[in-house]
């Protein structure tokens, strides 16, 4: 007698794909095999969009190195369509060490620049990339001085000891830190009196619209509150208007980010 493996795993492993999941897996697939490529051919840059003083837009505090990959025609690849897929597995490695790879070459070349540059826990635990950062600062100690490195706040979390180590051993050689995307995730405040972040970037979510949102103004009053109880600066990212800005600093803010204060741009 015939047999069927009715469980549900095997069930849908023999339903036919969704045409809409077909199109969605297929996409992913190509934009990975795409961002693959890149890397392999070198086919990576940075934009660098300006972080300025609050109480001084004309004075840039420093600069984000946000890494662009570009396909075979040139055209850069939006970063939300794989960056979120690539995350937890090693093409999210690569991605890292190419983004530290060009921002620590703008760093030497550029004497005055200060750059940020984002790189994900598991990253820092990764062995080509910390290779690679310890290498540079053997050579060139005085660029840690001038370099930040951002860790989103879901990952410092989730890696939380790991990361604190690494703070530990780099700040003493000048390296700056930056928890990113603070508040989205509430785990951050059971641990932030662990870390000694030198600065937080509040999540976009409680800067757009925050002139017309009263939750947003209380939101994003106490958390640039809580940042500096904790003695670090605060980043207000994603400013998109003058309104917004001028809600922000009134608050307190240190230094505003966004499309209104200025696009990433490949050339400083």
């Amino acid at each position: 007698m015939a047999t069927f493996d009715l469980s549900p795993g095997a069930l849908d492993a023999q339903m036919p794909m969704d045409p809409l999941q077909y199109a969605v897996a297929s996409r992913d697939r190509d934009v990975l095999s795409i961002v693959r490529n890149a890397l392999e051919r070198g086919n990576t840059m940075l934009a660098f969009q300006p972080v300025v003083r609050a109480d001084d837009a004309k004075q840039v505090a420093f600069y984000e190195g946000l890494i662009r990959v570009l396909d075979e025609g040139g055209r850069i690849v939006p970063a939300g369509q794989f960056m979120g897929q690539i995350a937890e597995n090693a093409l999210g490695r690569d991605v890292d060490c190419e983004t530290l790879r060009h921002g620590l070459d703008m760093l030497q070349a550029n004497p005055t620049l200060r750059l940020s540059l984002n790189v994900s826990a598991r990253s820092i635990g990764d062995a080509a990339w910390r290779r690679r950062l310890d290498q540079r600062l053997d050579r060139d100690p005085a660029v840690a001085h001038r370099l930040i490195l951002e860790v989103g706040e879901t990952s410092a979390m989730q890696l939380h000891e790991m990361v604190i180590r690494f703070m530990e051993e780099m700040q003493p050689c000048g390296v700056a830190f930056a928890l990113d995307d603070f508040g989205g995730g509430m785990t951050a405040f059971r641990h932030l009196k662990d870390f000694f972040f030198d600065m937080v970037k509040l999540d976009r979510c409680f800067v757009s619209g925050i002139n017309h949102s009263p939750d947003n103004q209380v939101l994003a009053e106490a958390l640039i509150t809580v940042a500096h109880q904790f003695e670090m600066f605060a980043v207000a990212q994603g400013v998109e208007t003058a309104a917004e800005a001028e809600f922000l600093s009134s608050f307190g803010v240190d230094c505003l980010q966004g499309y209104h204060i200025g696009v990433p741009k490949f050339t400083l």
